[in-house]
C-alpha cells in the first residue's frame, strides 16, 4: 500500500476501536455490584442466553479491535520518530488484551450450565478465584504496555501539547480503568477513555501531515553541523 493509504488504515482501525468496545459493552446486560456478581450474571443469563452468549463474544472482537488500534499507533510512531517505548510497550498491550478476552470466555460457563439445566450460579461461583486472577493480572500487563505508548507519545511532538496532556491522561485511565471490578467503569468508562486517547492520533493520522516522515538515524547535533 502506499504511505496515505496505510496511514488512513491505521487510523480507521484506532478511530474504530473504542466504538467496537462501547458497542459491545452497551449489548452486554447491566450488572450491577461488584464483578464477577453471580447472583447477577445467573439472572442476565437465564433471561436472555443468546444475548449473553452474542455480548461475550462481541466483547472478544472489541478486545482484538483495541489491540489492532494499538499496532496502529505503534507503526505510526515507528516511522514518525522510531520511538523504543511503544516498541517495549506493545507486547504487555497484546498480551494484557489476550488475558482481558478470557473473561468473556469464563462468563460462558454460566451459559452453558442454562443450558445443560444446571445451576448458573453455582458455575460462575467456582471460576470466581480464576475470574479475579485473571483480571488483575491481564490489568497490569495492559497497564504496563499502555503506560510505554504514552510514554512514547510524550517523548516526540505528533501532538499539541495540550492535546497530548489530554491524550495521555486518558491512556492512563483507560489503563486503571480495567483494574476496577464494576460493570460502569469496566465498559462505558474504559469505553470512553479510549475513544479520548485513540481519536486525536486517529485524527493525526488522517490528515496529510500524519503520513510519516523519513526518521534519521543519526540526529546528533553534530551531523547537522555543515562542513567548515
Amino acid at each position: 500500500m502506499t504511505e496515505p493509504t496505510t496511514s488512513r488504515a491505521r487510523a480507521v482501525a484506532t478511530a474504530l476501536a473504542p466504538l467496537v468496545l462501547l458497542a459491545a459493552f452497551v449489548w452486554h446486560p447491566h450488572l450491577h455490584g461488584r464483578l464477577p456478581n453471580a447472583p447477577a450474571i445467573a439472572e442476565a443469563v437465564a433471561e436472555d442466553p443468546t444475548r449473553w452468549g452474542l455480548a461475550h463474544l462481541a466483547a472478544g472482537v472489541a478486545s482484538g479491535a483495541v489491540v489492532l488500534a494499538f499496532i496502529a499507533v505503534r507503526g505510526f510512531l515507528r516511522e514518525r520518530c522510531d520511538d523504543r517505548w511503544s516498541a517495549l510497550g506493545l507486547p504487555f498491550i497484546v498480551i494484557g488484551s489476550m488475558l482481558y478476552t478470557m473473561l468473556p470466555g469464563m462468563e460462558f460457563a454460566p451459559l452453558a450450565a442454562v443450558a445443560a439445566g444446571g445451576d448458573p450460579e453455582a458455575a460462575q461461583r467456582a471460576l470466581q478465584p480464576w475470574f479475579l486472577a485473571v483480571l488483575t493480572i491481564g490489568a497490569l500487563v495492559f497497564a504496563v504496555g499502555v503506560l510505554g505508548v504514552a510514554k512514547g507519545i510524550t517523548g516526540h511532538g505528533i501532538l499539541s501539547p495540550g492535546v497530548t496532556r489530554l491524550v495521555v491522561v486518558a491512556l492512563v485511565v483507560l489503563a486503571v480503568s480495567r483494574f476496577v471490578p464494576l460493570f460502569v467503569v469496566q465498559g462505558y468508562v474504559q469505553a470512553a477513555a479510549a475513544m479520548v486517547a485513540l481519536w486525536p492520533l486517529a485524527a493525526r493520522m488522517w490528515g496529510p501531515s500524519g503520513r510519516p516522515q523519513p526518521f534519521a538515524a543519526n540526529s546528533s547535533p553534530s551531523a547537522a553541523m555543515p562542513p567548515p
